[in-house]
């Protein structure tokens, strides 16, 4: 099947009020599953590689032609982008790897160069036919972010997403409204009020990111309230990790693929669960 594209699915996913999901893909099995899983609801969604998995893989070469290859052979439309990317060089490589959409990552720099930085790389990505991500505001469970996504001043300012959708540019923004990354534990309450205002104030689709800590009410108020895209990643990997810990403590054999097989069984039922959820 032909590639889905970004673009296409979040509008779609817009206008029908209803979210579009990014799985988070480490390795050649979760892509698998996340198709899989796909297939199994019979809804479209889209494949993400951040910048620290295309690290882990030593390039973007490898693990994007599987994630492309994998995409191509659904049933099911699937889009493939580019997640948290630092490096506008790697950014503008997306088309060229198969992705049709790059979320670029300045939220490390301050709010003027994080501005011309995004403006500049969405001007050129847009030449390539690329629909654009960026971030505004500190989404915790980063290096580089407030130990707490819910201290004093984290969270995204409607008026400042208003100014910063307009002077980069971008497709969509990833916003902060009390989720972090990495979270293994539901725990996370959302500022629904906030992602209201966001909703009107950004005039672009809103992201969120660190789904995997939202309760699954949580999730589905915010979804009611604006938020476009659901981004998940650290719930795959909690379901990936225990099926293979339980696979691994009833054996003494070493063929990798028994355990291999049974986290990506988790991660396709996680991600049929999470597709039907909303």
């Amino acid at each position: 099947m032909t590639l889905a594209s970004t673009a296409d699915l979040v509008a779609t996913a817009q206008d029908s009020h209803m979210p579009v999901f990014a799985f988070n893909v480490v390795t050649v099995e979760h892509a698998e599953a996340i198709a899989a899983g796909t297939a199994a609801a019979g809804m479209p969604c889209i494949l993400q590689v951040s910048h620290n998995t295309i690290a882990f893989h030593h390039g973007p070469d490898a693990i994007l032609a599987a994630t492309v290859a994998v995409a191509r052979a659904c049933a099911i439309p699937l889009a493939v982008h580019l997640d948290h990317i630092t490096d506008a060089a790697l950014a503008l490589r997306a088309a060229e790897l198969g992705a049709s959409s790059v979320m670029f990552d300045a939220g490390a720099l301050p709010y003027a160069e994080n501005v011309d930085a995004t403006a500049d790389v969405t001007r050129q990505a847009h030449k390539l036919g690329l629909y654009v991500e960026a971030e505004l505001g500190y989404v915790g469970g980063k290096p580089d972010a407030p130990a707490s996504a819910h201290a004093a001043g984290v969270r995204t300012d409607p008026a400042e997403a208003a100014a910063y959708a307009a002077a980069t540019g971008v497709d969509a923004l990833a916003v902060a409204v009390g989720s972090s990354h990495a979270m293994t534990h539901k725990t996370a309450t959302l500022d629904r009020d906030l992602i209201e205002r966001l909703r009107v104030a950004a005039a672009v689709p809103l992201v969120l990111h660190g789904s995997s800590g939202v309760p699954d009410e949580e999730l589905r108020a915010a979804v009611g309230a604006g938020m476009t895209k659901i981004n998940v990643g650290t719930a795959l990997n909690i379901a990936f990790t225990g099926a293979v810990r339980e696979t691994l403590a009833g054996t003494d054999k070493v063929d990798p693929r028994p355990y291999l097989a049974a986290g990506r069984d988790a991660i396709a039922a996680e991600v049929e669960r999470l597709l039907r959820l909303v």
